[in-house]
């Protein structure tokens, strides 16, 4: 029974992967909005039920890639080592990302990488969806700092709002034409001045 089960369970992770896979490139070949999810779904070869059980909605589909950062910060902030501040904790996982060249920073100039982003940031229905996606990082981190009230809420908004400005500038100048190894040294000052800021004003 387990192994059915497992079967299963791969199966629908190849069927999930597959759908975001057709999709994003029928998006960067024609763009988002003129795409349609029956076009989708057509094209992965399955219905639209289908389609609709796997991502509510047709930003999902893209976005599904940010789904397993949604709880990235709180897990940092609940793993760390014993003597390792929250904001410490969050500055080395940021900076082991920068030099990881983690698309998650923006400092990646792979081109898949690049064309991903280009979509995102080109599509403002995409855009508002990966705010309730951040909006969802901040409950997460604000749980795992304790939650004990509008302090952490505060912090949390304003430590997720730091990493998305942070990576959005990184964006922005590869996006413009710079490499990543031309722009990683900036970008670690960047980090460093930013959660240095918010050390400075959350004292966490």
């Amino acid at each position: 029974m387990s192994g059915d089960m497992g079967l299963r369970e791969r199966k629908k992770r190849r069927t999930y992967q597959t759908i975001s896979d057709t999709a994003i490139a029928l998006f960067l070949e024609k763009g988002f909005d003129r795409v349609s999810v029956a076009e989708v779904a057509a094209a992965a070869e399955v219905s639209k039920p289908t389609l609709f059980r796997y991502f509510p909605a047709k930003e999902d589909l893209v976005l599904h890639r940010f789904a397993d950062h949604r709880e990235e910060a709180a897990r940092v902030v609940a793993e760390r080592p014993g003597g390792v501040g929250p904001l410490q904790a969050l500055h080395r996982h940021f900076t082991d990302g920068l030099a990881r060249r983690d698309p998650v920073t923006g400092l990646s100039d792979d081109p898949e990488v690049l064309a991903f982003h280009r979509l995102l940031y080109g599509t403002p229905s995409l855009v508002a969806r990966l705010y309730a996606y951040q909006g969802a990082s901040e409950r997460a981190l604000a749980a795992a700092l304790g939650d004990s009230g509008l302090r952490d809420r505060l912090a949390a908004g304003q430590i997720i709002a730091v990493q998305r400005i942070l990576a959005e500038e990184n964006w922005r100048r590869i996006d413009a034409g710079a490499t990543a190894d031309a722009v990683a040294a900036d970008a670690l000052a960047a980090a460093d001045l930013a959660f240095r800021q918010l050390a400075e004003g959350l004292s966490l």
